[in-house]
This record gives C-alpha cells, structure tokens and sequence, in this order.
C-alpha cells in the first residue's frame, strides 16, 4: 500500500510471547547507566574486548545470532537464487605438474567473476579443494611479491595435491561490471554492497568447486592474507561447507578492516573480527600473525580467547596460531605454515620436503586474465541495471517470504530484539527502563487500569503528555507511559556524517528509537499483562509502524503516516535503517499487521 496520507488504526495479531519473555519488570538501579552507552561511537580502530561465554549453548545462541547479523549486513538474508554458474573456460595453461585455468564464473543474472583454477596434473580423483580470496594488493589474483603471492600459492597446493581456485575481489582484474567502492543512502537501504556482493561471490565460487568431480566435497579449506583472510573467515561464518580454514594477518581485536569490500551497515554491531573468526569452531582453523602489524598482540590475546571457544566443544587441538616476525604479509614463512596445516588435516601422506615452498615459474598477466585490456564481458549489464535487478529480485523475495521470516528481517534491519526482561526504576511519576545493555529510556507513567497506552511523540515525553489523547486516556484511568525516545548528541551526529564506516558499528537514530520502543512496550507486557495498544503523534509514526511489525506481542497501534510512500527518498528522509528496503520496507511492516482500517481520534492533534 502507498500515499497513505490518514491515520491508520493497525489491530496487530504479531508473534505469540514465549514463557521466558512474561517475567515482571523489577527495579533495579546499577542496572540502568546514568549514560546512554549507544552515544559512545565505535569504529574500525576501537580496541573491542569480546565478552565471555560460559557455556557451549550460550555461544551457540551467539553464534546463531551473529550469523543472521552478517548475512543481513551483506544483503544475503535470505540468500539471492542461485541461478547456473555458466562457467566459461576461456584458456588453459599447461605446466610440468599442474595445469591453470582462466575462468569467468556467472555468480548473478549478467554478473561475471574472474578466477584461476589451479589443477594438479594426472589422472583426475578427488582432491581437496581449496578457496583463495585475495587481498587489497594492487595487482590482485595477479600479485606475485616476496611478500605476498598468490599464483606462488595456487602453484605450490596444486603440486601438492589440491584443487585451488583463485579469484577476485569486486573491481579488480577481470570483474569490473562494478567498481571496488561503490555505494549511497540507496544503496544502503537495499543492503547492496562491496561486502555482500564479494561474500556472495565466495558462496558461489565453493558452489562451483562442489560441481567438480575430481573434488572431494567434503574437503574444502579456505585461506587468504589481509583482506582475503576478512573474506576468508565471513565465508567460514556464514557457510559450514567450509571445512579447514586459515586467515592470514586480519584477525585483531585492534583494526577491523578499512575497506569497503570488509564493511558494511549493521556487519559488527556490538562484535569484531575476533568473534567472527570464532565461528569458524569446532572446525579446524590455523591464524596466522605477524609482529609488526595490527595482528601483533595476537598470541597474548585474540587467540587466547578463540581457544575459550574451541574449549567450549572440547576442541583444543583444532585452533592453531603461528606467529612471525614479519610485516604485513602472507610471505613464504606464511605459507609453509599453512601447508602444514592443511596437510595434517587433508593431505597426511605428504612428507615434510614436499610441505616446502617451491620457486615458481612467473605467469604474463595476459596470461592469467580473461581480459587483459581490462574490458567487461560483451554485452553484459553495467552497475545500475545490476542494481536494478538486485532491488527487483530482493522485493520478489519478501513478498514471497512467510510472516515469521518478514519479522525476522524486520528484527534484523533495525537491530532490535524483545528483551527477556526489563530493568526498571520510578521515581514519582519518572521512569527509567532499560534492557541491561547499556542503554537508558526515560518516560512518564501513570497507573490506572485496563488496557495501557505507550505514547511516542517525535518531541518526546512532555510534548506527548501535552497532547490532548493523553488527557483522553488519563481521563479514562487507564495505565499511560509517554517516552523520551533516543536522540543523538551533537557529536554523535558530527561522528556520524564524519566517520568512516559508522554504520558497520554503530545504528542510525531511527534504529535506536524503535528499539526504544520496542523496550517500552515489553515493559508494560511485563507491568501490566494482556494487549498493549501503542499510539503515535507527528513525525513519530513511521518508527513506530516498524517498531510495532518487530515487535512480538499483540497491540493496538494507531499512528499517522503522513504521506509515506515507502520510496528510497520517503526513508532517506524520515526513517533511514539501512537494509530496510532489503527487509521489506513498507509493504512488509504493513503485513506484519492483522488489519488495517482509517480512523482519526477525536481530539487527536497533529503535529
């Protein structure tokens, strides 16, 4: 439904409350901060501590949640179709003991990523197979340093006895349809991004190598060095195919990535790259770091704590740190290192001569590109008809989704949850109610009886109160809580038109206020029992229709959308959460309603 321009009153039959979710609100004063923790910014350089897990169910929990988190952030909730492959073999190169493809991988509808296979020579069988993201050296795939070299890599597995394919980053080599950083407020609320897209592309490339007959599906690793381990250990977080892993100088709890293909809103909202890598337990994983560069406290603390968690499954003996005194690298010491690895977990026939870093014969560029003049593939689409159809795909997608999926996204986009319990403290008629997170709701409330009312008004509490449907309800005796919900400091407002990457670790105001919401009405569930009817005056409306489709509880919402359409520029305007467009946007908040009719309150002022 668009151009709805009356007040809606929305009867919401949403998800049933679960048993865990009645307790009562109880006071509790440490509990509430005297500070709301969500005005204190974190970036990409923030030192993060993960918190600790003392049971193998707790971290399942987290690791279930920190999944659903990263597929949203990269616009993969719920994974695109996945059309053929179409892979195109463009030439072979035959050496003395392996041999290296030239590929162009059709990952989406129109949309081709350049790789290299590299095959051991021989009668084909199984072979493990192992995926080789690069990382954000200029050449790429191509890159062959000292310190860094990935056709060294790819040669040295395939004599080895692995099937290894290397491909390319978004923007680099022979995938240039889109550009390396791209990106906007539209783009943003369709969760379409460097990140997602690369993520997807390495979903793609491990559906490719499981096609192969002469791979042994049931051994396939991953490994890459600095923006190639990121997308190394998000692949092994989101897709259990994914067997042995090793990230190469990426894993710090001191610096997360500062490029867009390892960004995204919403990716590392209260986590980091440490909790990410973990995910990778119980399967077997090798972190290597080095000495000089942000991975240098790795031994003494990142990798303690992956070990807590490989401890948690009784799987000590799965989790490895080998640490060089190198600068940023993933340089021979680095790779012999890997080599080991893999082979104690792929290849034990190989003797340790055979686990030594061979000189390799140099490749041309024109040699390993589909390209070499740097073109596109003829007749493909360029960036906006790919955005077009990743945008037309998505909304095909959410219409299609069951009510419990919708509200799952819904969750997912404005990071909200119905918390378990709240913490509560009055004073007078002053409340403060918080979920123990470090975040701090204030309101007024009245008792009374029957059904109560939660008031938002954009202005806040006393601008509510002010409002003649307050009197109405006072009038009336029933039990009334007007919120002050969340509003930015001026210098989080700066931070947040300044800083890069700030919404891969912090939410937008929109968001926070809808998770206030939310926070409010699990408190008069908890307070009062029964039906909770919420209202909302002025701008506040659209937050509060979307608080109301994540919520899970039955409630009455009225609230006056004022002309939102649900268009890019309707949410860039009055209610911008990225990836809301990807989760549905209007047309999936309207559906998580159980019915819609028009009525305007008497008495009911706007704004």
């Amino acid at each position: 439904m668009t151009g709805l321009t009356s007040f809606l009153f929305l009867v919401c039959a949403l998800a049933a409350q679960s048993p865990g979710e009645r307790s009562s609100a109880r006071p509790s004063e440490p509990a509430i901060p005297e500070v709301d923790a969500r005005n204190t910014f974190r970036d990409y350089n923030t030192h993060f501590e993960p918190a600790a897990y003392g049971s193998l169910s707790d971290w399942e929990t987290r690791k279930a949640r920190l999944r659903r988190q990263i597929l949203f952030a990269a616009g993969l909730s719920p994974l695109p179709a996945k059309t053929p492959l179409n892979v195109k073999v463009v030439r072979r190169i035959e050496r003395h003991g392996y041999s290296v493809d030239v590929l162009l991988i059709e990952t989406l509808p129109g949309y081709f990523l350049g790789a290299n296979l590299y095959r051991p020579a021989g009668k084909p069988r199984p072979f493990p197979a192992i995926l080789l993201p690069h990382g954000h050296w200029k050449r790429g795939r191509l890159e062959d340093l000292a310190s860094y070299s990935v056709p060294a890599l790819g040669v040295n597995l395939a004599l080895q006895g692995y099937i290894a394919l290397a491909y390319d980053m978004v923007g680099y080599n022979d995938t240039r349809q889109i550009p390396h950083s791209f990106g906007g407020t539209a783009e943003d609320l369709w969760a379409w991004n460097t990140l997602g897209l690369q993520l997807w592309n390495s979903i793609r490339a491990l559906d490719y190598l499981q096609s192969l007959a002469e791979v042994d599906s049931r051994r396939i690793g991953a490994t890459g060095g600095s923006g190639g381990a990121t997308q190394t250990f998000l692949l092994a977080a989101v897709d259990d195919r994914v067997r042995v892993s090793a990230p190469v100088n990426m894993v710090s709890a001191y610096m997360q990535g500062g490029d867009p293909c390892e960004e995204a809103p919403n990716l590392r909202l209260g986590t980091s790259n440490v909790e990410i890598a973990s995910m990778m337990a119980p399967r077997p994983m090798l972190v290597v770091s080095s000495t000089r560069d942000w991975t240098k406290h790795t031994p003494s603390e990142e990798f303690p704590w992956i070990q807590r968690i490989y401890k948690l499954y009784r799987a000590d003996d799965d989790v490895e740190n080998v640490h060089l005194n190198a600068e940023h690298n993933y340089n021979r010491q680095s790779r012999e290192a890997v080599y080991r690895f893999l082979a104690r977990r792929m290849r034990k026939s190989l003797s340790p001569a055979e686990l030594t870093d061979r000189p390799i014969e140099p490749f041309a560029d024109a040699d390993l590109l589909a390209f070499p003049d740097g073109a596109t593939p003829k007749g493909a689409p360029g960036y906006a008809q790919l955005f077009q159809l990743w945008k037309t795909a998505s909304r095909l997608q959410t219409e299609q989704a069951d009510p419990a999926d919708l509200r799952q996204s819904m969750q997912d986009a404005l990071g909200a949850d119905w918390p378990n319990q709240i913490v509560s403290f009055l004073n007078g008629r002053h409340l403060l109610i918080s979920r123990g997170r470090g975040d701090r709701v204030e309101g007024q409330w009245t008792p009374g009886n029957g059904t109560p009312v939660l008031l938002v008004h954009h202005d806040g509490a006393a601008a509510a109160m002010r409002e003649s449907l307050a009197e109405q309800v006072l009038r009336a005796g029933r039990p009334l809580l007007a919120i002050d919900a969340f509003r930015s400091t001026p210098e989080q407002q700066q931070d947040y038109r300044s800083r890069r990457y700030y919404l891969s670790y912090n939410q937008t105001e929109d968001a926070y206020r809808a998770q206030d919401i939310v926070t409010a009405l699990a408190f008069l569930k908890q307070h009062e029992g029964g039906t909770v009817e919420l209202a909302c005056l002025g701008d506040a409306g659209v937050g509060c229709l979307f608080a109301a489709a994540a919520a899970s509880i039955d409630l009455d919402l009225l609230v006056d959308l004022n002309g939102f359409s649900g268009l890019d520029e309707d949410f860039a305007n009055r209610f911008f959460v990225p990836g809301i467009q990807r989760a549905g946007g209007l047309q999936a908040a309207l559906r998580l309603v159980n019915r819609v009719r028009l009525a305007v309150p008497s008495g009911f002022r706007h704004r």
